[in-house]
Parts: C-alpha cells; structure tokens; sequence
C-alpha cells in the first residue's frame, strides 16, 4: 500500500476540519448591511429614551453592543470615551461629537453603565436584544437589520464626511482591512453621495482653473 499524502490518513480520511481555521469574512459577510438616514429616522421616531440613546451611541462611536453595554460613566470625560474593547483587546479614544455630548451630557445618569433600561438599571443582554427586536418591529424595521449593524454604518458615515480610512479605523477600532471591506461592499460606487461629492469638486476645480486662465 503506497503513502498516504500529508495530512490524510491511509483510509483516506482528513484527521481535522480543513474549515475550522478557515480566512474570516468581515462580521459574516454584514458589510452590505447598512443602517441609512431614512430608516434611523424611523427606529429613533419610536423608540423609548433607553433604546434611543444606545442607538445613537453605537452610531456616533461605532463600537460593539457588548462594549456599549459595559461602557461605565467613567469611561467618558466630557469630551472623550475611552475603552478598551473586549473583542480585540484594543484601547480606542473616541472623540465626542457636539450631538453625542448633548446627549451624554443631558442623561440622567442612574447608574454607573451609561446605557440602561427603563427601570434605570444595566441592560442584560438579553433584554437589551429583546427591547431592540421589538423596536425594530414597532418601526417596520425588521427586515434583517440588526444593532451590529451601527457600527458599520458609523464607517460608511465617516467616509462620507471625507474621513481617511487610517482616520476610520482610529476612530472605531477596526482593523484597515476591516475599513477598506465595508466601504468596497458599500461606499465605494453605491452611495451616490460620493458622485454628487466627486462632482462638486471637479466643478470647483473647473472654475478656479477657468478663474486662473483669465487673468
């Protein structure tokens, strides 16, 4: 009986699973799913005040729920959220936008996580999924959307406001080529933003080199 080849038995069966250390795909292949303006519109217009907030939270950082939901007080100084996240074991600085320290600065602050249920306590995980299902079902949202979906939405609305992808990756905590797949899935020739950007640049161009010519 010849050899068996490396790896394989002589009854020719693989002794390991070739797929459990298989290449990741970004968050299981989520990249498409994007949360746009018109659908936040609806979840927030339903919403009670403690899925809001975490909503708006997870938007303007782009960080995981599980990482939001431990997110103490003390992780945010009036200007910036500092954390560490669990996942990755990265250390991420956030600065506050001027809407995100509105919100955080005009929270009734009933406990020492900064998101918390109706009754004022921290969230369970399960609870906290449960509210948001229901949410998302109250605002015709429930077409598989889901809360993970912020954070890769918080990059498609970085890029859109010019944000460089080393910028994007400061900001949230992903890895460049976690930027780089999310905004090939999504950004990059979809969001007809970018062409109506691209366009109003070149115009701009056009007429300071029109500007310069005739003088």
């Amino acid at each position: 009986m010849g050899r068996a080849s490396p790896g394989i038995r002589l009854d020719g069966r693989i002794p390991v699973n070739p797929c459990q250390r298989g290449g990741r795909l970004y968050e299981a292949d989520r990249a498409e799913k994007i949360w746009t303006e018109e659908k936040i519109a609806r979840l927030l217009a339903v919403a009670s005040p403690s899925i809001a907030i975490a909503a708006l939270l997870a938007l303007w950082t782009g960080q995981r729920q599980g990482d939001l939901l431990r997110l103490p007080w003390s992780a945010y100084d009036g200007k910036y959220i500092r954390l560490r996240q669990s996942k990755t074991g990265r250390y991420v600085t956030i600065p506050a936008s001027k809407r995100l320290k509105t919100i955080l600065d005009s929270a009734n602050r009933t406990s020492t996580q900064i998101l918390t249920n109706a009754k004022g306590r921290p969230w369970t995980s399960d609870g906290f999924r449960t509210s948001w299902s229901k949410t998302c079902i109250r605002a015709g949202l429930a077409d598989g959307l889901h809360f993970h979906d912020l954070r890769g939405s918080a990059v498609v609305r970085l890029a859109l406001a010019e944000a460089t992808v080393p910028q994007i990756a400061t900001f949230t905590g992903h890895s460049l080529k976690d930027v780089e797949a999310i905004l090939d899935k999504h950004y990059l020739g979809r969001d007809v933003r970018l062409a109506e950007d691209a366009v109003r640049k070149l115009d701009q161009k056009e007429k300071r080199t029109k500007t310069v010519k005739c003088r």
